[in-house]
């Protein structure tokens, strides 16, 4: 299946749930990432019962503090 992923279309196989894509991504500390999903957030306690569909556009977000 295609999906979306940071703007990147990709042939990821069917039927992965976002945890796996996480794994597949690489992503780094997947606990501290937010996770966009066809413009709508989704809750850490959410993915694991997030299957990805073909088409789906996913987004990785990380939230920096900071200031001066």
């Amino acid at each position: 299946m295609k999906l979306t992923i940071n703007g990147d279309v990709k042939e990821i196989k069917d039927g992965v749930t976002l945890p796996e894509l996480l794994i597949i991504e690489n992503v780094e500390q997947p606990d501290m990432v937010s996770v966009q999903l066809n413009d709508e957030f989704i809750r850490q306690d959410e993915h694991k019962s997030v299957v990805l569909k073909d088409g789906d556009e996913i987004n990785f977000l990380y939230f920096m503090g900071g200031g001066a």
